[in-house]
């Protein structure tokens, strides 16, 4: 009988396999995370935080001044084509020169893609665009109105080549 309890006994050796066990594992994750996080995006912002710091009231006062001007932009995605016009606060279009969409994703720059809008017949902006369903960046820039250009930044949502 006293043999059974022998055998059985919790000793040094099995506490050491238990703690190597663990902390393996806590490691290999790790490691897996930090492998994917690395590898999908490079987590850079800009390529200049002291800069893009000493810029942050210019272009929030910027930023006042689109606003104030009451334009709403319309951006409509289907059929494999983007379609952009600006409305002032009168409900007339608001003629604009060149128009140029920067296409991010929030995770990796792999799809990021810029696309020149071509002048409509009738005031908007359009081009083909080939995205990718999920998450968007977009910041579309257009030479309209008071210097700096209109700046119009948002994110989408893209489910079969539309807006969701």
């Amino acid at each position: 009988m006293t043999e059974n309890i022998d055998r059985r006994q919790f000793t040094g050796w099995h506490m050491l396999a238990v703690m190597v066990a663990f902390f393996g594992v806590i490691i290999a994750v790790n490691l897996t995370m930090a492998f994917f996080a690395t590898s999908s995006w490079t987590g850079i912002l800009v390529d200049n935080v002291y800069v893009a710091s000493q810029q942050f009231n210019e272009k929030s006062a910027e930023g006042r001044a689109q606003a104030a001007l009451g334009w709403q932009p319309e951006l409509e995605i289907e059929d494999g084509a983007l379609r952009y016009r600006l409305i002032d606060k009168d409900g007339a279009l608001v003629p604009a020169g060149t128009t140029v969409a920067k296409f991010t994703r929030p995770t990796h720059t792999a799809d990021d893609q810029e696309i020149t809008l071509s002048p409509q017949p009738d005031g908007a902006f359009s081009a083909p665009v080939e995205l990718g369903d999920g998450l968007w960046i977009v910041e579309i820039v257009s030479e309209a109105g008071p210097n700096p250009p209109y700046r119009d930044r948002r994110r989408l949502n893209l489910r079969g080549g539309a807006l969701r």
